[in-house]
């Protein structure tokens, strides 16, 4: 579903975020990515959703070679991806139902099937019931429920995060952990980025390490 060919990216200041990066990551699988802050840990996840373009190396995607797309493609290849970030980067002048269903308003789904899909999204979320209420109400666990359900409203093949538990306590942290690995259990690739080793670890499920841009290897 994801795989790196000896990725290399190198922003223009001369910094190499990642190293000769080699590695796959099966469809329905759940995996983590940890290392330290400045690992390459976001760099890798923006390389996945065509944010950045490596330096080296080649990154295929669900069986696209990225190289292959072009600027104009970039948004079709998003469509197959959902993101979930650490700020949740939620709108707070717009309701939780408003939140969620922007991504499927700007890809021109109709009124009755935007409906559908955000309730149905907000239901696996255990949010629907705050549907019309403001982001800024909800806890800090709420709106990063919220957020992830935005990411999946579209039904995307992949989801990544970024972070997603790096401002909840350890119980909400573990919540949201069990959200995700209730979205893989019905056919979504997914691919966490944290910090968090005493919550992945017990987890059991794959670990990647980043150190210095280089990947370590793995666990499981």
């Amino acid at each position: 579903m994801i795989s790196f060919e000896r990725v290399t990216k190198r922003y223009e200041e001369g910094h190499d975020a990642l190293r000769e990066v080699s590695v796959d990551i099966a469809r329905d699988e759940l995996v983590f990515l940890t290392g330290h802050s400045g690992a390459g840990k976001s760099t890798l996840l923006r390389l996945i959703m065509l944010m950045d373009r490596p330096t080296r190396g080649k990154v295929i995607v669900d069986g696209q070679d990225l190289a292959k797309v072009s600027s104009r493609g970039i948004p079709r290849h998003r469509r197959n991806i959902g993101v979930v970030f650490q700020n949740h980067k939620l709108l707070f002048d717009r309701t939780v139902f408003d939140n969620v269903a922007l991504p499927l308003i700007i890809a021109g789904y109709d009124h009755r099937e935007v409906a559908r899909r955000t309730r149905a999204a907000l239901d696996k979320v255990g949010l629907l019931s705050r549907e019309r209420a403001l982001p800024i109400t909800l806890s800090g666990g709420e709106q990063q429920r919220v957020g992830i359900a935005r990411a999946v409203v579209a039904r995307p093949r992949i989801l990544l995060a970024d972070e997603p538990t790096g401002n909840l306590d350890p119980a909400l942290s573990a919540e949201i952990m069990q959200l995700f690995e209730a979205f893989n259990q019905v056919g979504v690739t997914v691919l966490i980025a944290s910090h968090d080793l005493a919550l992945i670890s017990r987890m059991q499920h794959r670990i990647l390490t980043l150190r210095d841009g280089r990947l370590l290897g793995a666990a499981s």
